[in-house]
């Protein structure tokens, strides 16, 4: 999982298109002082090597009738359930992150449901199937904020 070698104008890139994954190639390449062919490579050059994972439209949970979002730390019954479990989780369209951690939870996920009694309904019938020790839950009054990684161009850093 090393760093790739990018340039300035990667990182310039990055800055931009993170803070607005609609702006078009052309207004990148008029705040880079490069052509939008350029632009256009060097986009699909980050893709290949997988810095961009891709780009997506952010909807409001809440103007969609998710009024509920919980994250879950999980505690398995058995280690060996991570793969098994994982799977079972993929197909549950509530649950829409899942990270392995360090710490006292084997799991933790975030879910979104339309209120508390769906959400409760979700562990019933959903996540306690899948043979859990016990699972801790956490409620999100609001989202204050969300943001992509800084980018830090760290050719600049190197000269100072």
């Amino acid at each position: 999982m090393g760093h790739h070698q990018l340039d300035s104008l990667d990182y310039k890139i990055l800055k931009l298109i993170s803070g607005n994954a609609r702006i078009p190639f052309l207004e990148i390449a008029r705040e880079c002082n490069v052509s939008g062919a350029a632009i256009h490579q060097r986009v699909q050059k980050l893709i290949s090597i997988g810095i961009i994972k891709g780009s997506e439209y952010i909807l409001d949970s809440n103007k969609i009738g998710f009024e509920t979002c919980a994250y879950m730390g999980l505690y398995l019954q058995n280690p060996g359930q991570f793969a098994t479990v994982l799977e079972a989780l993929k197909k549950i369209p509530e649950v829409v992150e899942c990270h392995y951690t360090t710490g006292q939870y084997d799991m933790f996920i975030k879910i979104y449901a339309r209120n508390n009694a769906h959400l409760l309904k979700i562990i019933h019938t959903k996540l306690q199937p899948l043979g859990l020790a016990r699972t801790e839950s956490l409620i999100s009054f609001k989202e204050v904020f969300k943001r992509q990684p800084p980018i830090e161009d760290l050719e600049e850093d190197d000269e100072d």
